[in-house]
């Protein structure tokens, strides 16, 4: 017997899927509901709107990597290895056929426009940086990241962090996404004092 799949779970299966075949066009209801194999009316059980639907795909996303990238992190055993492993998680997602699609689709122009979207992006973007906060507040807690400013350089590393991703993602880098995390690992170690004391 077929494990029965929620709704929630199917239309926004669906809707992952319509948007790999749209080709940027953005897809419409219809299509969404033709592929999920469910009726407007289940739609509205579970989302107020088409862009509801883009948000909630947006922030599961971005909730299930901030969660991968928080795990490995923790179970790092320093802070500098944390902070490596961070990086590193976080610029491999370019190098992942199916999540990289997964990062175009939700970068979309369809998205973009959603109700909703700048504010749901600055979110994803401060839980990034307390991340790294956390991180290097461990560092200057043991020594690790003496001439660390937890929050400042926080907002500093995910600035450089996040225009290599974007570099990446557009195809325009020469490097391999693991030379990419190595270059932002150690600009970062350097700045923040990894092996220095005093």
């Amino acid at each position: 017997m077929p494990v029965d799949v929620p709704e929630e779970s199917r239309i926004i299966d669906a809707a992952y899927r319509c948007l790999a075949q749209s080709d940027g066009e953005g897809v419409s209801m219809t299509d969404i509901l033709g592929a999920a194999g469910l009726s407007t009316r289940a739609f509205y059980r579970h989302f107020e709107s088409k862009d509801a639907l883009l948000l909630a795909m947006f922030r599961r996303d971005s909730d299930r990597l901030h969660a991968e990238l928080d795990a490995a992190a923790r179970s790092a055993a320093s802070p500098a290895e944390a902070l490596r492993t961070w990086i590193e998680g976080y610029l491999r997602l370019t190098a992942q056929p199916r999540r990289r699609q997964r990062v175009l689709m939700l970068s979309s122009a369809e998205l973009l426009g959603a109700s909703g979207y700048a504010e749901a992006r600055a979110q994803s973007m401060r839980q990034l940086q307390e991340h790294i906060a956390g991180i290097l507040r461990q560092g200057q807690a043991d020594g690790s990241f003496p001439w660390t400013d937890p929050e400042a350089d926080a907002r500093a590393v995910r600035a450089i962090l996040t225009e290599a991703f974007s570099e990446r993602m557009s195809r325009s880098a020469r490097t391999t996404a693991a030379d990419a995390a190595e270059q932002v690992t150690d600009f970062a170690f350097r700045a923040l004092g990894a092996g220095k004391r005093g």
